[in-house]
């Protein structure tokens, strides 16, 4: 099984092939998109994107989330997944916000999206998507956003490092941003707990 990182959207309107690749465009990038000869560029189930070079990066893939498709069934495994995660606040305010997702895309990454030359164009084509269906955003082995794209919940490996953007509930139920360095075991206790870390620097 694949690395995925996926759009949870909160509506579920068409996106054109078009707007990813004008979505590329007024970045500089290009890429190459293939679809089924059974499907539409304006209503897709599965898309694949590659480079200029023909390298394969992504295969994206459209789930709406109604009774008996395999997006409904991916928000009932997430809702039991993350009871076994931190922090609660950030658990509870999930649980609920699944109820609203109407859509997931799930990005299956291949390894030549990760070079540095490649990996813009996956994060143009993931923005793209999230700015039309909106949501949050999800990616294995990491954890959850909030709707401003804030790291919430902690999934990460124990031996993971680096500065990351994350967000917990205050009192008042707000969103509070800051950058925490994610190998730091006294900020990772912190946040685990609900708490910005006392060392981390707030956004």
């Amino acid at each position: 099984m694949g690395y995925y990182i996926r759009v949870l959207g909160t509506s579920d309107p068409n996106i054109h092939i078009d707007e990813l690749i004008n979505g590329l465009i007024k970045e500089g990038l290009t890429a190459k998109f293939d679809i089924d000869q059974n499907e539409f560029a304006d209503n897709w189930t599965v898309i694949n994107v590659s480079n200029s070079k023909g390298d394969d990066l992504i295969q994206i893939e459209r789930n709406p989330v109604k009774d008996g498709e395999l997006g409904k069934q991916e928000i009932e495994e997430f809702k039991q997944e993350i009871e076994e995660y931190k922090p609660y606040s950030a658990v509870k305010w999930l649980d609920k916000y699944f109820d609203k997702i109407k859509v997931i895309y799930a990005f299956q990454l291949f390894n030549a999206s990760m070079e540095d030359e490649n990996f813009p164009i996956v994060s143009s084509i993931k923005s793209t998507i999230w700015n039309k269906v909106g949501g949050i955003l999800q990616a294995d082995n990491e954890g959850f956003s909030n709707e401003d794209g804030y790291h919430i919940l902690w999934q990460f490996a124990d031996d993971v490092t680096g500065e990351w953007n994350m967000a917990v509930k205050n009192f008042f139920g707000k969103w509070i941003n800051f950058t925490m360095d994610l190998g730091d075991k006294k900020q990772r206790e912190e946040f685990l707990a609900g708490n910005v870390p006392k060392n981390a620097i707030k956004l």
